[in-house]
């Protein structure tokens, strides 16, 4: 199972309609850094929504594409286009800038009318992903039946996107369920956070089989925003699947993006110290006892955390945690 980050297209609705180049690069790097295999970008409204829906982000589609070429072998990266802004100059333009796939989106039941740019996107060599937009919409054998026709069409990966946070994990079940054994091109699942499901939601994909999740760091995505890429990392990791590295991750938001998207007035829900807590089973009580010895012994305060809760998570001492951060120190040095 791989995590399908969509930071930099869905959560550049936290600004506007993206995300200015030094976020963006800042991201970006910080992803690929941190392992995370696709990234997503560009627009918020995707490829042509600038010149089709007037939706302008601070870059043109161009600049986004240039500003990321440094990156496009290190990571899978690509963009969004919605079916009915697919032209030809556009998706060749994401081919020659390097990118790796583009995500048509189109509602649930319009597969037919998104055929034309499924197919240009195979023309020109891209990964076809598609984002079965609003799939609530189809009961999930219908949605099952719309993804063998994509399939046929030349798709390589379908999402199904509860674009309005509306379901529960059983509905997640039913529909990943019943399209698993419909095609064989990965799955993937897209899940707003409106009704707090975003977490449950990814789980039961995952459990029914989906190969590929979306999240965006932080929880940045439209409205109340999407699974924060942290949150997956750390759940997935406590269910044995390693999706990317959990302390750079951690060591990059809370060194460097909390702190520039702070000046932006977003905040994650979600602080690094507070999941690592939740992934170590380590009550807050003992946050004063544990920054004091990080920084006495000038050692990662969530490898310290996760390395305490290893040995007593019911009520560790100040002399244990110190104990933790001497080990921590020393083996630092060697």
């Amino acid at each position: 199972m791989e995590l399908f980050d969509c930071t930099l297209r869905d959560g550049g609705n936290v600004l506007g309609n993206g995300f200015p180049a030094d976020l963006t690069e800042l991201m970006l790097k910080g992803l690929v850094d941190c392992g995370v295999r696709y990234i997503e970008y560009g627009n918020a409204n995707g490829i042509g929504a600038g010149e089709e829906q007037g939706k302008i982000a601070p870059l043109t589609d161009a600049q986004y594409m240039t500003l990321a070429k440094p990156l496009v072998d290190k990571a899978r990266l690509g963009m969004f286009i919605l079916a009915g802004n697919a032209t030809e100059a556009r998706v060749a333009a994401a081919a020659e800038a390097g990118l790796s796939f583009l995500r048509v989106g189109a509602n649930a039941g319009d597969a037919d009318k998104a055929r034309q740019a499924v197919e240009l996107v195979k023309k020109h060599k891209l990964e076809a992903c598609y984002s079965l937009m609003k799939a609530y919409v189809l009961s999930p054998d219908a949605l099952a039946d719309e993804a063998a026709r994509l399939q046929d069409m030349g798709v390589d990966m379908v999402t199904i996107m509860d674009s309005a946070g509306t379901m529960m994990p059983d509905e997640v079940c039913s529909y990943v369920k019943k399209m698993v054994r419909r095609v064989s091109i990965p799955v993937g699942f897209h899940g707003h956070n409106n009704l707090g499901m975003s977490v449950p939601n990814a789980v039961a994909a995952f459990r029914e089989g989906a190969a590929i999740i979306d999240c965006g760091l932080m929880g940045m995505a439209r409205s109340a925003g999407n699974l924060a890429t942290e949150i997956a990392v750390a759940v997935f990791d406590r269910l044995g699947v390693r999706t990317a590295d959990l302390n750079a991750l951690l060591r990059f938001i809370d060194e460097k993006l909390a702190p520039a998207m702070e000046k932006h007035n977003y905040r994650a829900p979600v602080v690094p110290l507070d999941l690592v807590f939740g992934l170590a089973g380590c009550h807050s009580s003992n946050t004063a006892a544990l920054r004091e010895a990080s920084k006495e012994y000038g050692v990662d305060i969530f490898r310290l955390t996760m390395a305490v809760s290893a040995e007593n998570r019911k009520n560790p001492s100040k002399d244990l945690i110190k104990q933790h951060a001497s080990k921590l120190a020393a083996a630092r040095c060697l």
